[in-house]
């Protein structure tokens, strides 16, 4: 009994922090859909992107669906702990195994396919470049949008600063670059300034730095996740056999 009772108190509070993690998905999905000035936005007024990044403007809809189904996983794991329901952790235990099957179909096919990743991110770079140099400058959204960009990630341009050379910015202030191409810099940033700046680089390969920085963290919360699941698998099966052997 006093294992079995562990079991259950470990099953709640796990499913608990299931529960409020879910909430809080759920929470940000809705807000991403309701904030027309995220992101999302910034990627959908970018002209001649690669169709596939249409897919990306629902993330939106993708974080609600993970933030409703912890909460349902969350509240069955709870309450069939609690109430010894089997059928509730049979539930909960199906659940579970369909998304971790999920999660290695997707791994794989994220493997699978990484070299069609790269092309899409080729396409969109050079759609961003050309987005640069016909609106930065003229565009007040898109310059807007680019100027917080690149000051939340403290880069300049999608590649490097000569994504700025042709823009309206560049032309009507004779050949300068956005204040954020040579940071701590009073004077004007001009070409030969900008491109003696080693400490500053473009958006994108910023954000493929942190990703190449933090792999090791992502696959260790991966499998961190991975072995969650399974260990939620292995209780709620334990606890399922107790309940049906005592005869509830």
């Amino acid at each position: 009994m006093g294992c079995f009772g562990f079991l259950k108190a470990m099953m709640v509070v796990f499913n608990g922090i299931i529960f409020l993690a879910g909430a809080a998905i759920l929470g940000v999905g809705i807000w991403v859909k309701v904030d027309s000035g995220s992101i999302l936005s910034f990627l959908g007024k970018i002209e001649n992107a690669p169709a596939e990044l249409s897919q990306l403007l629902n993330v939106g809809y993708l974080l609600i669906a993970i933030g409703a189904l912890l909460l349902v996983i969350g509240f069955l794991g709870c309450c069939g702990a609690v109430k010894e329901s089997k059928c509730m952790l049979l539930l909960f235990f199906i659940i579970v195994l369909v998304v971790f099957i999920a999660e290695v179909a997707g791994a794989v096919v994220i493997l699978v396919f990484r070299p069609l990743a790269d092309e899409l991110f080729t396409k969109f770079g050079e759609a961003a470049v050309k987005n640069i140099r016909k609106d930065y400058g003229g565009n007040p959204d898109v310059t807007g949008l680019w100027n917080s960009t690149m000051n939340t990630l403290q880069c300049c341009g999608f590649y490097n600063s000569s994504d700025f050379v042709g823009s309206p910015y560049y032309e009507k202030y004779d050949q300068q670059f956005p204040p954020q191409c040579c940071p701590g810099l009073v004077g004007p940033c001009n070409q030969s300034v900008a491109d003696n700046d080693t400490t500053i680089t473009g958006c994108f390969p910023k954000i493929k730095q942190l990703i190449d920085e933090n792999t090791s963290v992502i696959v260790g919360v991966a499998l961190g996740i991975a072995a969650l699941e399974i260990c939620a698998m292995a209780v709620a099966m334990i606890l399922y056999c107790r309940i049906k052997s005592r005869g509830d």
